[in-house]
């Protein structure tokens, strides 16, 4: 497992945020699993997304690595209200080893539109962040 996946894991086990961003690559990026169109850039962008779509997660273990090289996929259980969720996170690594690309798939339907209504309050309060990953790479 490289660092950075083992660092990954254990700040969003943990909610340390801090460490997380110590993971991503200066110009990591995310696609939005919500939209498939929105796709949030960078380190700050990051933070603020990041930052409160795991700090709205309960009891979030990664459960299994898939993969080596530069290309990971980690699958997650977690619950988020009165809901369980399950992800596959599909990871891209840079060649320094530090995660450059997220793409999160999560499910039940049910419970990513729970998560998009809890996340939305704060991404609407940074609304740079919105038009910014709205514009196309």
């Amino acid at each position: 497992m490289s660092d950075a996946i083992a660092r990954f894991r254990t700040a969003t086990e943990t909610g340390d945020i801090d460490a997380l961003m110590h993971a991503l690559a200066p110009d990591a990026e995310l696609v939005s699993p919500l939209s498939g169109r929105l796709v949030f850039r960078g380190r700050d962008d990051l933070r603020v997304l990041l930052s409160a779509a795991y700090g709205s997660l309960t009891g979030l273990r990664w459960t299994e690595q898939i993969g080596d090289g530069a290309r990971r996929v980690l699958l997650a259980d977690a619950a988020i209200g009165p809901f369980r969720l399950t992800e596959a996170l599909v990871l891209g690594l840079d060649d320094e080893g530090r995660i450059r690309t997220l793409q999160p798939h999560l499910r039940p339907w049910l419970t990513l539109t729970y998560l998009a209504v809890r996340l939305a309050p704060g991404l609407f309060k940074h609304p740079g962040i919105l038009r910014r990953a709205s514009r196309a790479a």
